[in-house]
This record gives C-alpha cells, sequence and structure tokens, in this order.
C-alpha cells in the first residue's frame, strides 16, 4: 500500500477542500495533522507526500506557535528527499523560509476575489503551463515573501510580487487559494472581512482552474 499524504493545517477551516477531492480522486490516502489541536507531525519516512494549509499565523511566530520550527524541518527535510510538496498561503510562506526566504508582513491585506498572472517561467511549467496567463484566485493574507535561493517564479500579483514559486522537482508555494471552491463561500462569508467575500460566479472560475493546476500538481507527483 502506498503511503499516505500528510496534510498540516493550522485552522479546522483550513482545508484541505479541493485537494483533498482530487487526493481521494486518485486514490491517494491522506493523514490530516490540526497543529491547532496537536503537536504531533510525521517522520518523512511515513509519507508519501505533503501538503501545508493556510492559516492566520505569520511565519516567524515561533513563540507561541512552537510547532513552526519543527514544519519548516519537515518541509525542508522533504523537499530535500524528493517528496511532493504543495504549500498554500501560509504553506507557501513557510515552504519560501525553510530554504531562507524572508517573510514579512505587508502594508495592507489582500482578501477576496482577484487574478495572478503567470510569467514565462511559469508557461514553461509542467503545472502551471496547462492553466493560461490570467488565473483567477482567491487572496486571502497580508504576509509576503522573498523567493529562496535556487526557487522559479511562477506567478506574480500587483499588490504582491511573488505569488507562486517551484523549488526543487516537486514542491510549489502558492500564496493564493486555488483549491477553495463554492462549497467554501458560507465558511470565507463568515470568517473574511465583511464584503470582501468572492462572489459564487467567481468561485466558479477558481475552482475550474484549481482543478487544472492542483490536479497537475498530483499527476507531477504521482509520474
Amino acid at each position: 500500500m502506498k503511503k499516505p499524504w500528510a496534510v498540516v493545517k493550522h485552522v479546522p477551516v483550513g482545508g484541505p477542500a479541493l485537494l483533498g477531492a482530487l487526493l481521494e480522486e486518485r486514490s491517494i490516502r491522506y493523514i490530516e495533522y490540526p497543529m491547532y489541536a496537536s503537536s504531533e507531525l510525521p517522520s518523512i519516512s511515513d509519507i508519501g507526500g505533503l501538503a501545508v494549509m493556510g492559516g492566520p499565523l505569520h511565519d516567524s511566530d515561533d513563540f507561541p506557535y512552537e510547532h513552526l520550527p519543527r514544519e519548516r524541518t519537515l518541509i525542508r527535510e522533504s523537499v530535500t528527499a524528493g517528496l511532493p510538496m504543495l504549500g498554500i498561503c501560509l504553506g507557501a510562506q513557510l515552504l519560501a523560509s525553510s530554504f531562507g526566504g524572508e517573510v514579512w508582513r505587508g502594508s495592507r491585506p489582500e482578501t477576496g476575489a482577484g487574478r495572478v498572472t503567470v510569467t514565462e517561467a511559469g508557461e514553461r511549467d509542467p503545472v502551471f503551463g496547462s492553466v493560461g496567463t490570467d488565473l483567477p484566485v482567491v487572496h486571502w493574507h497580508q504576509d509576503t515573501f522573498e523567493l529562496p535561493v535556487g526557487a522559479l517564479q511562477l506567478a506574480s500579483g500587483q499588490m504582491f510580487e511573488n505569488q507562486a514559486f517551484t523549488i526543487g522537482p516537486r514542491a510549489y508555494g502558492l500564496q493564493f487559494h486555488a483549491e477553495l471552491t463554492r462549497d467554501q463561500l458560507p465558511m470565507m462569508q463568515a470568517e473574511m472581512p465583511e464584503g470582501t467575500a468572492p462572489s459564487g460566479e467567481h468561485m466558479d472560475e477558481v475552482e475550474a482552474v484549481g482543478r487544472i493546476l492542483v490536479g497537475s500538481f498530483l499527476d507531477l507527483a504521482l509520474g
């Protein structure tokens, strides 16, 4: 039996949403690790892949969130070992900082419906090359990051330059959310600042792109 993937969560509403559905469609087992309720993290010898989801924590909040240094260690070990790894929002920031990239708080939040532009490198990428150049996404963050040495920028945005990157053969960081669907709209309406939640029509666009983008990542992971 193939080893299960680990899905690291930082808040109860933080996924895996569409990512979980696509893992199940490919008969990939996964185990959720709720860091808000437990300090347990797996060994890389026990997992077949790693996904680190978003949350309101800041990357440098090692106190009181003592699990963040251990998450960075797990990320670094997984990527170095060649395991597939997907970091979303906070997960992307942790991926960047795990390899030396600085993370900092931006001047204002970027929240709600948005779009990002795929770079020329992204157009050649096996994951991003299949989704076009202008992507509908959900933004829900204020932190941003610099690319670590050896990383390749895959998508950019107007407010925050670095929106997606890859480092190593199978590790991807997405600052934006591509795993959310219309099913998560009630949660976004409840949790996002008033008036910033995207429309149902925008979420349909996000899901259509997310199915291709996340699906292509999983196809690469299984290849």
